[in-house]
């Protein structure tokens, strides 16, 4: 079995199988090091044997036993020999049964909500979700919040060392102790799928691991709340936008703008999926933000071509998100709609209100929204030093590629004299 296969495996499976240590033994910040242990062990040993005949229920055992040695060494530290007896584990849950194991109810929904405990900051829980759960590195986790790794590996221990001090049972919550924690699970599913879409560094533009782990989640999200529009909403949105994500790449990795993307490579089942979902859940009860990103997801996908795109009606809901956030990844979205409709001066109003906004003004997206509104204008050597400038501020290597590429075009047409008229798309 090859590496890669192996790491696939792998990934899909370390959150269920956290999952079930911790629900039968607790002591969530040891149960992540056994598990990481047993990872790291059956990366070694199945990319040459290949995996057992039940990799989830060889990862529980060797995780258990792994458990087992860090639970007796901080007894040890700890002095408190008369507790050796409380962390024994049952001798059938030492060497579990493979068969049994293999099982088990999928414990990562479970998993997902603990991490999104009451007891932690939102910011918290939505980091130490996307460590456990979504399967980020701490460095990813760091870049999704636009901050340190340092700070970030001691946010996401002290959320461990929070959980563990709760004491709060290993169990699916109920009633309004779910409803308060139902907006961070959401939103950290938001978070892993973005990461697959969009990967935020590396030689490839998406990570399809993630992103179809995240549409894992949040159908189970919507299997267990389905009558909840926001979480159906979510699992529209990721359907309407992951059915664009072949037509997203060129033959050598490259990125593909939607306006030039070939829609016949679109996804068509997840796109009537999705909009058989939003299509449902708009009018039930109040719209929230995810509602209104899958629908206008689906004005696009939905577009027989760019050009037939209604540009006016998008700009509609996105005003509509405005109203509920100041989220500046939305204005920065409205101020493309502003620019489709009323002109690229306009949406370069629109795109300065962020100029000083530390949240996005140092983000690539900024400055390649501006480049792409600047050559619409005709103005293309300041669109040219926007896209360089874009392309410095990411580390995801096929977006560099093409934002370099963007701005070694305008080099030659700027050399040439040769300006597209006012209006003319990128």
């Amino acid at each position: 079995m090859s590496g890669t296969a192996v790491g696939d495996l792998l990934r899909e499976l370390a959150p269920q199988v956290l999952g079930a240590i911790v629900r039968r033994y607790g002591h969530f910040d040891l149960a992540e090091d056994a598990v990481q242990e047993a990872l790291l062990a059956a990366a070694t040993q199945w990319t040459g044997q290949g995996p057992p005949s039940s990799p989830r229920g060889w990862l529980i055992t060797v995780a258990s036993r792994r458990l087992v040695d860090l639970l007796r060494n901080e007894q040890a530290r700890q002095r408190r020999q008369d507790t050796v007896a409380a962390w024994t584990l049952p001798a059938d849950w030492l060497v579990p049964n493979a068969e049994r194991s293999a099982t088990d109810s999928d414990d990562t929904l479970i998993l997902l909500f603990l991490c999104c405990h009451p007891a932690l900051s939102a910011a918290s829980q939505i980091a130490l979700t996307l460590r456990a759960v979504g399967g980020l590195t701490t460095a990813e986790v760091a870049r999704a919040f636009l901050g340190s790794e340092a700070a970030m590996t001691r946010r996401i221990s002290r959320a461990k060392q929070r959980i563990k001090a709760s004491g709060v049972p290993f169990r699916m919550p109920t009633g309004a102790e779910r409803a308060d924690r139902l907006a961070a699970v959401l939103h950290v599913l938001y978070l892993i799928f973005n990461e697959g879409y969009v990967s935020t560094s590396g030689a490839s533009l998406v990570r399809v691991e993630l992103s179809t782990e995240a549409i894992r989640l949040a159908r189970l999200m919507h299997r267990l709340l389905p009558e909840d529009s926001e979480v159906t909403g979510l699992l529209a949105l990721m359907l309407l936008t992951d059915a664009r994500r072949l037509a997203r790449i060129g033959p050598n990795g490259a990125l593909i703008p939607m306006a030039e993307q070939d829609r016949s490579r679109w996804h068509a089942g997840q796109i009537a999926e999705g909009v058989a979902l939003i299509t449902r859940a708009l009018p039930r009860g109040a719209t929230g933000p995810y509602q209104l990103q899958a629908a206008i997801a689906a004005i696009h996908d939905e577009a027989p071509s760019a050009e037939q795109t209604d540009w006016p009606q998008i700009l509609a809901l996105y005003e509509m998100l405005l109203r509920m956030s100041d989220n500046p990844m939305v204005t920065l979205n409205h101020a493309v709609a502003v620019a489709m409709v009323k002109g690229p001066d306009a949406g370069l109003d629109r795109l300065g209100t962020l100029a000083d906004d530390g949240r996005i003004a140092a983000d690539h997206r900024w400055h390649a929204v501006r480049a792409h509104l600047l050559e619409m204008t005709g103005d293309l050597a300041a669109a040219r030093e926007c896209y360089q400038a874009a392309a410095q501020r990411t580390s995801n290597i096929p977006q560099q590629r093409y934002l370099n590429l963007r701005a070694a075009r305008l080099a030659v047409q700027d050399t040439g004299n040769a300006k597209p008229p006012p209006g003319q798309r990128a």
